[in-house]
């Protein structure tokens, strides 16, 4: 039994492979994973994240709100 690494597109390994003389038994197939396609401008890239959000209401966060001092500060 030998061990043959094969390069190149599906059909060109496929091919090799149909050319090889003997009986194949097993095969190691390594699959890239697809890039993730970046989000298309102006795409609400936290979209998919909505359900978890914490939705409290009455803050106010304006920058005056935040930079004045409240009583008791």
């Amino acid at each position: 039994m030998s061990a043959q690494v094969l390069q190149g597109s599906k059909q060109e390994i496929a091919e090799k492979i149909i050319q090889m003389p003997g009986e194949i038994r097993e095969v190691i197939v390594i699959v890239e994973e697809p890039v993730p396609i970046p989000p298309a401008p102006g795409e609400d890239i936290f979209a998919e994240m909505a359900p978890y959000e914490a939705h409290a209401g009455g803050a106010d966060c304006s920058r005056e709100s935040i930079y004045t001092r409240m009583e008791g500060e």
